[in-house]
């Protein structure tokens, strides 16, 4: 061969690959899906017990505390799913995960609390080596479920180029063989299983997010088990009404959870705010080890399920929050 049929490789990041980009074995994992309109709908616990394993990469979507899956990643804790490879772009996801010491490696973005401060937690665990850490880009992670979603192995950007986030990263950077410059190659991620809060869904899987809708449609369409969590589950008709808002199809949905308040105490967009009291509640406790396991004996080892959890909050402040929302976005 020619030099000219190699793509040269200028730059190789020196963190660990956690999951390889197996495109094959993917599409083989698709094909298998039952793409029959059958109803999926469970509870958290019939959910994870099903489709998450002791081992298993698992992603969850957006950022901060806005539209989190919470009510299924307590639920993990609850049932103690250890070894767990995990996609950090979240932030109360990540922290529950990694105090309960389920995590062992983290494809990490930023975990941090905007203006309540960094993640105590997640300092502990790295610090402590409990952890093994391969750092990206928050574009860098997206992008790799991009790809993923495509169908392709990997996918060229021009993230992370020339920072130590890239020389921390399991990135390759090669020369573009048109223009001779230096480009990012980002592996695709297939995660085993995909967990996505959703405004709204129907039983089959079928769901729709208001506002902005992140990565969910990639995640969605990169994971070989995806779980819908959804503040309300509406008919067929009414998912039919509004076609262009459904960005999650059913065929792509294994599970379908109605977690109504499920991303508490964040915030889901024009339905309630994040409740600050509880957040800040539970970073001071998280400051040390044992404030931490206090916390999670409380909020969530010490409640067998999501109902529970909320009748531990307390309707009255629940709906307070769902109040200024509506209010400050003029809903009813």
């Amino acid at each position: 061969m020619s030099s000219r049929e190699f793509m040269e490789i200028l730059e190789v990041g020196e963190g660990a690959l956690f999951s390889p980009p197996d495109v094959e074995g993917f599409r083989a994992t698709a094909r298998g899906k039952n793409r029959a309109l059958v109803p999926k709908l469970m509870t958290e616990r019939e959910a994870v017990e099903r489709f998450v394993q002791d081992g298993d990469y698992i992603a969850v979507e957006l950022y901060g505390t806005v539209r989190a899956p919470l009510s299924i990643i307590r639920e993990i804790v609850r049932q103690g799913k250890k070894n767990l490879k995990v996609a950090g772009q979240g932030l109360l996801e990540v922290d529950f995960l990694l105090a309960a010491g389920l995590v062992e490696a983290l494809d990490l973005t930023y975990v941090g609390y905007e203006v309540l401060g960094l993640s105590s937690i997640l300092r502990r665990a790295v610090e402590s080596g409990q952890v093994r850490v391969t750092e990206w880009s928050n574009g860098a992670l997206s992008w790799r479920f991009k790809a993923a979603a495509m169908g392709v192995p990997f996918i060229p950007v021009r993230s992370m180029l020339g920072s130590d986030t890239l020389k921390k990263s399991a990135a390759k950077v090669v020369r573009d063989p048109w223009t001779g410059k230096p480009v990012t190659l980002l592996p695709a991620l297939f995660p085993d299983v995909g967990i996505i809060h959703v405004h709204r869904a129907d039983v089959y899987g079928n769901a729709q997010i208001d506002g902005i809708v992140g990565f969910a449609p990639e995640l969605a369409r990169a994971s070989k088990r995806l779980i819908i969590s959804a503040e309300e589950i509406v008919s067929p008709e009414e998912i039919r009404t509004y076609p262009d808002r459904t960005v999650i199809p059913y065929f792509l949905v294994d599970a379908v959870v109605h977690a109504p308040f499920g991303a508490h105490p964040g915030e889901m967009a024009f339905l309630y705010e994040r409740d600050e009291d509880h957040l800040r509640t539970f970073l001071e406790q998280a400051r040390t080890p044992e404030g931490t396991r206090a916390y999670l004996e409380e909020w969530i080892l010490g409640v067998p399920d999501h109902g529970s959890y909320l009748e531990k909050v307390g309707l009255e402040r629940l709906y307070g929050l769902k109040r200024r929302a509506t209010s400050r976005f003029g809903g009813g």
